[in-house]
């Protein structure tokens, strides 16, 4: 069985198999009482399917269907790995049904594992070594070609070979069969093949393999060697694959290898969020599944337990396509993407926002100062994500926040555990657990031994490796003090100990600034508010996307960043690349789909260097002005209270922008009020007779 990991609550403590379905909506438990044969799973974004896989294996081991140690889950991230895992142990905390045994591996973890112990037996000697990293390989292999590449292009080479060894594509056959695909080589196509080929010869010479030939050699070795396949196949009965969308073609020739003539495959994947397609995944294995095998039982998941009515209905719109795009002058129609529509579940949250600007330093302000006002209000810091279309774009956000004084950092790049600092902090934290007595505070310890590295008290001033390094460390205390509160009197060495594990399962300690990262890079992840900025014409979708196939697949991606956020979504994008020139560019093509038909407009002062915005939101921004501080101090302790009472963060009630606003306009009417950005409907329902009242009262008077 292969399974993945995801997003909301395991109930624990759980005996019996009818035990298992407390708490589950009726599509969670049609997947969980689905125990047998080939099962489709639909899981929209938010849906709750590592839930419901999770609650499906505990539920099959415990009614003795399936033998534990027969499981095999499979995801594509060691993060959702370990979550699996974390899942299964809630719901058997004794260990008393084995569900511990399941096994639960990314496809490579699973597949370098039986290719390390099936090698020597096999093909003989030690099993090849795993390439950490493509990059300096290449730069080899095109030095004995006399060819001379920078860094941007060897990691283009890169992605190009991973591209055509997952579609079993040889050198020998790269230019035709990259013409036939449309792909774009970073180098002539006959240039590139050369290298692929010096490249293969290379890791050949040094006994190395890459990740793409782990799985290859290991569907070959099964595939010529009867009894490694007998092995295999007896161990691993019952499947279940997470994130089936994004399945390519070497994957799936290695899982058929896994399966032979077993049907006991659970696949869970959504069509909508499938946004690797230039790798080589695609989402045909999800959809054909049924046509694979006829009696397969198909599930949809429907019921989002992520995101609030208004941000599952801004993707929901996205997801639906209709007419209106327009891209260099012609219309588009975006036709619907394939799968089921999301079901709110949530109480009623903010409307999303969309906002123009001048320019890109503009946006880069406002987002900045947004999130600043969004962090006064309560919002946690690590709760505020901004995504982009391309990694480029980070940078000008990096020197905002920097600018406004909020703590950002990047996600993508670099695994937390794999930094330098972090490995060298680890082995210091490792040395002095072997001495440390359990009643010392562990916390302060970990805190000593950081400030010899440079953890100080205060971040360093402005962004670069002095900053990075500062985040890492102090991100590192933070989560050595959160599991010393979570065992009391254990010492240093029960904290290590954790933080090892949490570093080779993969689980990444939250942001404590800001998060900036791709889109492609949030897949799987979530925050509380995500800005969606630079949305135009030649950034989203993206400018070398002109296929029918591309711009669906610029769509998905940009459905992914929308169902990331759990409140409130803001859209933005700028006509000019810089103060002062000429706003050439267009909004993208996906606003027209996203914004309401009739919302009205308005215009407020954008935050930086007199720039102006111009925001909707289902409603006006009032002009602005100068707003009373006695007004604004009345309306936040109010909210206060409110907060208090309905168990939210501040913001959920309004943001600290939404209060100002009103502060402005003071509004004597619903009408009025309603205009104000951040006022939809259900908030005029819930407040706006209070606000009115407080908008009304004389200077002072509480």
């Amino acid at each position: 069985m292969v399974v993945v990991a995801d997003d909301h609550g395991v109930s624990a403590g759980m005996e019996g198999p009818e035990d298992v379905l407390t708490g589950l909506d009726p599509q969670q438990r049609e997947v969980v009482l689905a125990t047998r044969g080939p099962v489709c799973v639909l899981a929209g974004a938010g849906t709750g399917k590592t839930r419901a896989v999770a609650h499906r294996i505990a539920y099959g081991v415990r009614a003795g269907i399936v033998d534990p140690r027969h499981v095999l889950a499979l995801t594509f991230t060691t993060r959702a790995a370990g979550e699996l895992r974390a899942r299964l142990a809630a719901l058997d905390p004794a260990a008393g049904s084995g569900l511990d045994r399941v096994t639960a591996r990314t496809f490579h973890a699973a597949a370098l594992r039986q290719l390390t112990h099936f090698w020597p037996r096999t093909v003989g000697g030690p099993a090849p070594a795993v390439l950490d990293s493509k990059a300096a390989a290449l730069a080899e292999a095109a030095r004995r070609l006399r060819l001379r590449l920078s860094g941007p292009e060897l990691r283009d080479l890169a992605g190009e070979i991973e591209w055509a060894k997952v579609t079993q594509v040889r050198p020998g056959d790269y230019a035709t069969a990259a013409a036939k695909a449309g792909r774009v080589p970073p180098l002539a196509a006959a240039v590139t093949a050369g290298l692929f080929a010096a490249y293969d010869d290379l890791l050949r010479e040094r006994h190395q393999i890459d990740f793409e030939s782990v799985l290859e050699l290991t569907a070959a070795i099964l595939a010529g060697h009867q009894a490694a396949q007998v092995a295999v196949r007896e161990r691993y009965r019952y499947f279940v694959v997470d994130e089936y969308q994004d399945v390519n073609p070497l994957q799936k020739l290695l899982l058929d290898t896994w399966l032979g003539d077993c049907d006991e495959i659970c696949v869970v994947g959504d069509p909508r969020q499938t946004i690797y397609s230039f790798t080589g995944a695609t989402a045909t294995y999800l959809t054909r599944f049924t046509a694979e095998y006829p009696h397969a039982t198909r599930i949809a998941l429907v019921r989002n337990y992520r995101s609030t009515p208004q941000v599952v209905a801004l993707a929901n719109r996205l997801s639906r396509g209709s007419g209106g795009g327009r891209a260099s002058g012609t219309a588009n129609v975006e036709p619907p993407l394939p799968g089921p529509e999301l079901v709110a579940v949530r109480p009623a949250g903010p409307q999303a926002e969309f906002t123009e600007y001048d320019d890109d330093s503009a946006e880069a302000a406002a987002v900045a100062a947004s999130s600043a006002s969004l962090i006064r209000a309560g919002v946690p810091a690590g709760e505020i994500a901004v995504l982009v279309r391309v990694n480029a774009q980070t940078e000008r956000f990096e020197n905002a926040f920097a600018q406004a004084q909020v703590a950002c950092q990047v996600r993508g790049a670099e695994r937390f555990f794999d930094r330098a600092e972090v490995r060298q902090a680890m082995s210091l934290l490792r040395a002095a657990a072997k001495s440390s007595q359990p009643e010392e505070d562990a916390a302060g310890q970990v805190r000593d031994i950081l400030s010899g590295l440079g953890l100080t008290g205060d971040p360093p001033k402005g962004t670069g490796a002095a900053r990075d390094r500062w985040e890492s460390l102090a991100t590192l205390a933070r989560l050595a003090g959160e599991i010393s509160a979570a065992l009391p009197g254990q010492g240093l060495a029960a904290v290590t100990g954790e933080l090892a594990r949490r570093a080779a399962t993969g689980q990444v300690p939250a942001a404590a600034g800001v998060t900036l990262a791709s889109l492609h890079a949030a897949k799987g992840l979530e925050w509380d508010v995500v800005f969606l900025p630079g949305l135009t014409e030649g950034t989203m979708p993206i400018v070398h996307a002109q296929s029918p196939e591309q711009i669906a697949e610029e769509q998905r991606l940009l459905y992914v960043g929308i169902t990331r956020a759990r409140q409130q979504a803001l859209l933005s994008w700028a006509l000019a690349r810089s103060p002062g020139s000429r706003r050439t560019r267009r909004p993208s093509r996906f606003l027209a789909v996203l914004r309401p038909a009739a919302a009205p407009r308005g215009r407020d002062r954008g935050v930086a260097g007199g720039s102006r915005a111009r925001r909707t939101a289902g409603g006006a921004a009032p002009q602005a002005g100068q707003a009373p501080q006695w007004l604004i101090e009345r309306l936040k302790q109010w909210r206060r209270q409110v907060a208090m009472e309905q168990g939210v963060p501040a913001y959920v009630v309004f943001t600290d922008d939404t209060l100002r606003q009103i502060a402005v306009l003071r509004p004597t009417t619903s009408a009025q009020l309603a205009g104000v950005a951040g006022v939809g409907p259900v908030k005029l329902g819930r407040y706006g007779t209070a606000v009115l009242e407080l908008c009304a009262r004389p200077g002072g008077e509480q």
